[in-house]
């Protein structure tokens, strides 16, 4: 799973990994203990005319929330998906299909449990690579508002998960779908129609990612800020 991650990266640097064409007027900060229903940034693809979409970068709150759900709360938590599933999922079955996104990330932390002890990792690309996780998104309405509020429309996002693979798995069985670069138009892509078969190739793109991944010790984590993800001393 992912429940809490790090995203430190400039605005410009995403705007130029992503070939971003337009950027949202205010954007979450840099965060080094993001936690679900915090505001992330996203990269997302929308419609612009018959054949063309615009590349954009937007802050969403993180779990997803279906656009038929009478309150922004969820009753379960929804800030990761199966991939194995979230494609017959009703809550999710409609954002693979047409809303598709990408979670930037410098690190993700996870928890490694041994009897009553849970001990924090934090988890990165072998070069602190910029991480790529596969998500979802919905647009959803506040319909205690008048749709000419400025607030009445919420981005919500979620992460994919999958099965661990690596070195990782030694930490959880589940880990984020982390895509290389060579999949990131695929997924975005507001041209195609996604099913359960673009779900598992971006699963099958992700696993040299994961594969790769290393992971060290950190302090218990509390607070926010770059000392979070120091190693621990041995």
């Amino acid at each position: 799973m992912c429940g809490r991650y790090v995203m430190a990266r400039a605005v410009g640097d995403l705007v130029s990994m992503f070939d971003v064409e337009q950027t949202a007027e205010t954007l979450p900060r840099s965060a080094w203990n993001i936690k679900p229903t915090s505001r992330v940034p996203v990269v997302l693809e929308s419609a612009k005319g018959e054949d063309e979409a615009v590349r954009r970068l937007e802050p969403a709150r993180w779990s997803l929330t279906p656009s038929y759900s009478k309150e922004l709360k969820t009753k379960f938590a929804t800030f990761n998906a199966r991939s194995e599933t979230a494609a017959e999922k009703a809550t999710f079955r409609g954002s693979v299909k047409s809303k598709r996104a990408i979670l930037p990330a410098d690190y993700y932390y996870e928890w490694h449990t041994e009897g009553k002890t849970k001990t924090p990792y934090a988890i990165h690309s072998p070069n602190n690579e910029l991480l790529a996780f596969a998500g979802l998104y919905t647009w959803w309405p506040d319909k205690s508002l008048p749709e000419d509020d400025p607030t009445y429309w919420t981005l919500t996002t979620t992460i994919l998960t999958r099965a661990a693979v690596g070195d990782v798995s030694q930490l959880h069985d589940r880990t984020p779908v982390t895509l290389p670069p060579s999949f990131w138009d695929k997924w975005l892509d507001a041209g195609q129609e996604g099913d359960q078969s673009l779900v598992d190739a971006a699963v099958a793109a992700a696993t040299p990612v994961t594969e790769a991944l290393k992971f060290y010790q950190v302090a218990p984590l509390t607070g926010d800020g770059p000392e979070l993800v120091e190693p621990v001393s041995s």
